[in-house]
């Protein structure tokens, strides 16, 4: 099952800009972390309409963060990039006749949907600065 990354690679490029000190391009981003830049636009489209990026056109343009990403959540970027399921489960027939599919869909949605916002509230509770100072840590022990 292939796995929606997004949210990944949308926490991974403002890290490496927060480290940044002048806007940076999308080819410059790609490289980085070996993406084609046309990902990273699209990734950073999103973000820029949320205000957490803003891009800078003409010579020595580029991307640049918009927002201080202590301000940010880890939800903030989630709901930035735009409807993502975070789960890949899903029922069979949600429109079934059949008693038996019909709880199976009602325990499986309950229990997603408690996942769901169990998600969100962590998602919540995280700076994407937080993932920063943790790889920091990480990389001097």
């Amino acid at each position: 099952m292939n796995r929606d990354s997004r949210l990944s690679v949308a926490l991974h490029v403002l890290l490496h800009m927060s480290e940044m000190r002048s806007a940076v391009t999308s080819e410059a981003l790609g490289s980085m972390m070996s993406t084609n830049p046309v990902v990273i636009r699209r990734t950073l489209g999103g973000l820029r309409d949320s205000g957490i990026v803003a891009a800078e056109k003409g010579h020595g343009g580029g991307w640049t963060l918009a927002r201080d990403l202590r301000s940010v959540t880890l939800a903030d970027v989630y709901d930035a990039l735009g409807t993502m399921t975070p789960f890949g489960i899903g029922v069979r027939d949600p429109q079934t006749t059949c008693p038996i599919e019909k709880g199976v869909n009602r325990a499986l949605v309950g229990a997603l949907r408690e996942a769901e916002v169990l998600l969100m509230t962590r998602l919540r509770s995280v700076a994407v600065t937080d993932i920063l100072k943790k790889a920091t840590r990480s990389r001097t022990s």
